[in-house]
């Protein structure tokens, strides 16, 4: 399927927004669901962009600003269970209300609506996981809550952490490639910030960049 560089954008009923805030941390040194960038911490702004495509917005784990509970946003604790990214990807998954679940790493400032509607448009899988030159992309990403919740809780149960392992064993489709160009053709989307350096580097680089479309108000 062809993903159009420019999808059509609605308030989604059919599919809920995650905003993953847990996580320690260690690189940056502070918590980065409170980072601030564009004059808003990092949780509220993903809340923001996402409570302007589904109507089921949830901020799962850490200790989000108050600030990032927007638009009807629901605040969910992290299930038992080491502290990782599989957890909260468990938590949201048990938290959410539709079978299609936005997940998006408070640590992703410049994600963009056209890259998170291409998600939700791609042809169905358990999974639809942007794929770049990094790498997979596992937390931004659209799951399907009930194939997915089945393994990766066992996992999680088992010890098996990592998402790598959890894509390998549900049916798994990329984005990649020109697909993905379309959708992000400046090349910034999945920008991933974990320390200070990279933090200043995001910065510079929207500023530098035309405006996010759909930037959240």
């Amino acid at each position: 399927m062809a993903v159009p560089r420019t999808a059509t954008r609605g308030t989604l009923a059919t599919v809920s927004g995650v905003v993953l805030t847990g996580g320690a941390s260690q690189r940056m040194g502070s918590d980065k669901a409170h980072l601030e960038f564009d004059g808003r911490p990092a949780a509220e702004r993903i809340a923001r962009l996402l409570a302007g495509l589904v109507n089921d917005v949830l901020i799962v784990g850490g200790s989000p600003p108050d600030a990032a509970l927007v638009a009807g946003a629901r605040l969910v604790a992290d299930v038992d269970g080491p502290q990782c990214s599989l957890r909260g990807l468990v938590s949201a998954l048990v938290a959410a209300r539709t079978d299609c679940v936005l997940v998006v790493a408070t640590d992703l400032p410049l994600v963009t609506p056209d890259l998170l509607l291409a998600l939700v448009a791609w042809p169905e899988a358990d999974a639809v996981v942007p794929r770049d030159a990094n790498g997979r992309h596992a937390l931004c990403a659209l799951y399907r809550r009930e194939p997915v919740l089945a393994v990766a809780r066992e996992r999680l149960e088992r010890g098996q952490l990592a998402l790598g392992g959890l894509l390998g064993a549900i049916d798994t489709a990329y984005i990649e490639g020109e697909a993905l160009e379309r959708v992000d053709p400046e090349g910034v989307a999945l920008t991933n910030v974990n320390t200070p350096d990279e933090l200043a580097a995001a910065r510079e680089r929207q500023a530098r960049c035309s405006p996010m479309r759909g930037d959240p108000a």
